[in-house]
């Protein structure tokens, strides 16, 4: 049995196809994916392109019609890239966002303020990104992550075995009822999309991230008034809490959080492109 012949070709052809390839094909990046995946073929990272000169043509062809299909890239490459850390991803998890990288940081900062042993918990926390870049920038933080989705729990469990995170299988709206006022920090990226919001979302988003990660009820906020719930048992006097949401929903979490009662400094935070992109408080 023989293997099937390389295919050379020019690499800076073969970019720019790519790159035109997948702007056709209404790709956000194109040229950055077309680059990302010819170093995934190459084995090697974006920045050591400039040390090759050709590509094999049969490897990467493939990628590119499947990018420009909509899968997302790192499905395609099986990485995502989060703060500090590296996640396996694929079907049934959702891939996380730079966005979420922002509010990740502030409560990185709030942790590292901390004494050691210090509780943190992510609620919905998928491939265990937050929950990863906490234990992995906070030396001596305590950290539990909960995921209810089975598919989403298989990443997470590969994502975080090793890293001193413990992982529970459960539901935000319920979960560690044993921690309940012992916990510092909770921070969570809830499922946030109303239902009728089905058209404004990316393909890669709609099509790849499983169901249970995007749509969140009607309005988009069921998770999140569930996330405020399970915030306010777990919570110690003084802890506290950040939730993503959509950028056109900050005043309405903001009112999730400050009708109840059980909240100081309710403020709605911005992401890097300076829309409103997650809710901070304060356990009163």
């Amino acid at each position: 049995m023989t293997s099937e012949p390389v295919t050379r070709q020019p690499l800076r052809a073969a970019l720019a196809a790519a790159t035109e390839q997948l702007r056709a094909a209404g790709v956000a990046s194109p040229r950055t994916d077309a680059e990302e995946l010819a170093a995934h073929v190459l084995g090697v990272e974006r920045r050591d392109l400039v040390r090759f000169d050709e590509i094999d043509a049969g490897a990467y062809a493939p990628l590119i019609e499947a990018r420009a299909a909509r899968t997302p890239l790192q499905h395609l490459t099986g990485v995502a890239h989060f703060r500090h850390v590296s996640l396996a991803v694929g079907p049934g998890v959702f891939v996380p966002r730079p966005e979420t990288e922002v509010m990740v940081g502030q409560m990185v900062d709030v942790a590292r303020s901390l004494p050691a042993g210090s509780v943190a918990v992510d609620l919905c926390t998928g491939s265990g990104a937050i929950a990863l870049a906490l234990a992995t920038e906070v030396p001596g933080l305590v950290v539990h992550a909960v995921e209810l989705d089975p598919g989403a729990l298989a990443w997470a469990r590969r994502n975080l075995d090793g890293s001193g995170v413990t992982l529970h299988a459960g539901d935000a709206a319920d979960a560690l009822p044993e921690l309940d006022g012992e916990v510092d920090l909770v921070v969570s990226n809830p499922p946030y999309i109303p239902l009728d919001a089905w058209e404004s979302v990316a393909v890669e988003a709609r099509d790849h991230d499983p169901a249970a990660a995007l749509w969140g009820g009607d309005d988009g906020l069921d998770v999140v008034r569930a996330v405020e719930r399970t915030a306010g048992r777990l919570l110690r006097t003084g802890g506290r809490v950040a939730v993503e949401h959509a950028d056109v929903q900050g005043p309405a979490v903001v009112e999730v959080f400050a009708r109840t009662g059980r909240w100081t400094q309710v403020r709605s935070q911005q992401d890097l492109t300076e829309r409103d992109r997650f809710v901070t408080a304060i356990r009163a």
